[in-house]
């Protein structure tokens, strides 16, 4: 499927040109509390997501389960104001630095990562100026 002419979208063409999407036209975007770094959750933006988040304030994403846009807070209240919007090295993931009010999970959780915290080894740099 071609990405752009799945849904119509006012990108900046110097923008979308740039982006790469996957197969269904969509870019993952991470949204992160710019002022502690927090990593609040993970979704997707296609053309127009990332268009109204970068025009208009707020977070905006593409639901695919739903098949529609969201404003995040808009019906919870859990609003996220956009604080900066950058693309990776590859141009394959958005991060959104957000001012989060409220939950970013939909299960009430401050993040999405809250709930299922894996058991890791903890790595341990070795002292730079040791061997």
């Amino acid at each position: 499927m071609d990405p752009m002419s799945a849904r119509p979208s006012n990108l900046d063409p110097k923008i979308a040109d740039r982006l790469k999407r996957t197969e269904d036209g969509l870019v993952p975007a991470i949204a992160q509390q710019y002022d502690t770094g927090e990593v609040l959750m993970l979704a997707w933006m296609d053309d127009e997501a990332l268009h109204r988040t970068l025009t208009t304030g707020r977070a905006t994403y593409w639901s695919r389960s739903r098949g529609e846009y969201w404003v995040k807070g808009e019906s919870s209240g859990h609003q996220q104001w956009v604080k900066s919007v950058a693309l990776d090295c590859d141009k394959d993931v958005i991060l959104v630095k957000v001012d989060q009010i409220g939950a970013a999970c939909h299960t009430g959780d401050r993040t999405c990562f809250d709930a299922d915290v894996l058991e890791a080894v903890v790595g341990e740099r070795n002292d730079p100026g040791g061997p």
